[in-house]
């Protein structure tokens, strides 16, 4: 008998675990945020959502002390861009070939016309933590990362994807 109440405290304290754990990555991922009404939106960040609703940012990244390679290739899928909170925005994006798009809430500001989104010491789930900054004109991009000791620029086009054929 004395080993039931030991499982149960077990099954608690899994339960528990996976509770914290899901609230953990529900706030990380802004999963569940509220989405600001887009009719309180600026004219401006009204323009920018609609501008980066289905796009691929194509470009390429260098790597600092490095210089006497070739950038790299770069692409990021985006879905969708929206406004959660008062200087932050949700992309749902996926990064290089992943086919997963993973919800990321960072911290977007505006310099007059241009968004800048402003990462510090972001932890991306499965990917690491970054330091990144990046603004969008048009339909370029362009900014500085780091992720640990190595950083470098990158920069590119803003580029919308093609539906596929027989889709609505």
């Amino acid at each position: 008998m004395p080993r039931r109440p030991v499982v149960w405290i077990a099954v608690a304290i899994v339960v528990l675990l996976l509770v914290f754990v899901g609230g953990w990555l529900t706030g990380r991922l802004g999963i569940g945020s509220l989405r600001v009404d887009p009719v309180s939106l600026t004219d401006l960040e009204r323009r920018f959502t609609e501008r980066m609703h289905d796009v691929t940012l194509v470009g390429s990244f260098t790597v600092d002390g490095r210089e006497d390679r070739a950038p790299r290739d770069d692409r990021y899928r985006i879905e969708s861009v929206e406004k959660v909170g008062p200087g932050l925005w949700r992309f749902r994006a996926a990064v290089g070939d992943g086919d997963g798009v993973i919800p990321i809430v960072v911290p977007l500001r505006w310099i007059g016309d241009t968004p800048m989104l402003m990462m510090t010491d972001a932890s991306l789930p499965g990917m690491g933590t970054f330091t990144v900054r990046l603004f969008f004109y048009g339909y370029r991009y362009a900014g500085t990362w780091q992720h640990g000791e190595t950083g470098g620029l990158m920069s590119g086009r803003i580029e919308k994807r093609k539906r596929e054929q027989g889709g609505l």
